[in-house]
């Protein structure tokens, strides 16, 4: 599976052990997509809303600190807009009210399991692309362990592990 980071752009696959229907209830249902991204009341439908609510501690099985950049943001909840909404196959939304891009989810059928592409396109730069790369890739190895059954320990050492691979795709910042 490849992953494409660009200051515009994120892209990533991911080959996931369950079928279709499986994955698109993580993406739809709040107290599914809490387990490992972030819930929130949700109008399922185009022109809905998505809530979210950033509740990163719950998303490590052990007793782990936030780290203190983060802390601030614990609790915050918010609500985007639903553009795309075709069950069980595809699901998209703006982020920061479309400031920052739009978020497109795409399941497919790969012989029993499924292929997730989720695309975050509308970057406003490196800034972004660091910051939502490493949410993103963080946030569907969490998704990755759910559907196998497996535990997440720590989410925050897959957050930074995240990080480093996301500023090394992007290469050093220009001058």
């Amino acid at each position: 599976m490849a992953d494409a980071i660009t200051s515009e752009t994120l892209r990533f696959e991911r080959l996931l052990d369950a079928p279709v229907e499986k994955v698109w209830r993580y993406l739809v249902d709040p107290e599914l997509r809490a387990r490992w991204f972030m819930a929130g009341p949700t109008e399922l439908k185009v022109g809905g809303g998505i809530g979210l609510t950033m509740d990163h501690d719950n998303l490590s099985d052990q007793d782990v600190p936030t780290p203190e950049k983060y802390r601030p943001y614990i609790g915050t909840s918010w609500e985007e807009r639903i553009t795309r909404y075709e069950p069980p196959h595809v699901l998209a939304f703006t982020w920061d009210g479309g400031d920052a891009g739009e978020v497109t989810f795409t399941l497919s059928d790969a012989g029993g399991k499924t292929l997730l592409v989720l695309t975050h396109a509308g970057l406003r730069g490196r800034d972004d692309a660091v910051n939502f790369g490493a949410g993103w890739h963080s946030h569907l190895a969490v998704l990755e362990r759910r559907i196998r059954g497996e535990a997440v320990p720590d989410f925050w050492a897959l957050h930074r592990q995240a990080e480093k691979t996301v500023e090394k795709e992007l290469g050093q910042p220009r001058a």
